[in-house]
């Protein structure tokens, strides 16, 4: 069975192109984020629990309604736990399945929330990317179109990088992609050092 690296880092960090760096070497790689996405769209069970919680326009012809739910559990922390709760239970399952068909050393499981979930047990090994927060600010408010109120909140609502940094065994500081690509490669030599010893 193949090692678990979570990998997790606040909004804007970059968690997610450093885990298409790792990508590039051959590791394995689930983004939680998207196999949410995929499953809020195709599991029964979770549409009829989001309908139940949110409601009938939970989702538009069939299709969920992102922007509603977003707007709902934007202040509303009872109810973001409420969907979670709904959620993930089913994306772990998926993540089971996908796991037993891995065949590399160790995969890479990208995790927003990670110690949030305090899911930390869950990993042979764990990789907090951060960044400073005004660059951070900058990367979502170009990439995702939110404003900086948005933004700000959201960050305020995760956990610290100093927090993050306490419980990781790595860190990568997303500050130039030359410098994280480098730091990367040392980083899976490094893991496969650990997992494989001779």
């Amino acid at each position: 069975m193949s090692k678990i690296i979570g990998l997790t880092g606040g909004i804007g960090s970059g968690k997610s192109t450093v885990a298409r760096m790792f990508e590039s070497f051959g590791v394995p790689v689930y983004i939680s984020d998207d196999e949410a996405k995929i499953l809020m769209e195709t599991s029964k069970s979770i549409r009829q629990s989001l309908v139940l919680l949110f409601g009938e326009h939970a989702y538009v012809k069939g299709v969920l309604n992102r922007v509603f739910i977003a707007s709902k559990v934007f202040n509303d922390s009872n109810l973001l736990s409420k969907l979670n709760k709904i959620v993930h239970p089913e994306v772990r399952v998926h993540f089971e399945k996908w796991l037993k068909k891995q065949k590399s050393p160790y995969v890479i499981k990208e995790v927003a929330i990670l110690f949030e979930t305090n899911s930390q047990s869950n990993f042979d090994f764990i990789i907090s990317v951060v960044a400073p927060i005004e660059e951070r600010v900058q990367r979502v408010m170009k990439g995702r179109l939110k404003t900086e109120q948005e933004v700000r909140s959201i960050i305020k609502n995760q956990l610290t990088d100093t927090d993050k940094i306490k419980l990781s065994d790595f860190v990568i500081h997303n500050n130039s992609i030359s410098e994280t690509k480098t730091y990367v490669a040392n980083l899976h030599k490094q893991i496969l050092h650990k997992i494989i010893k001779p």
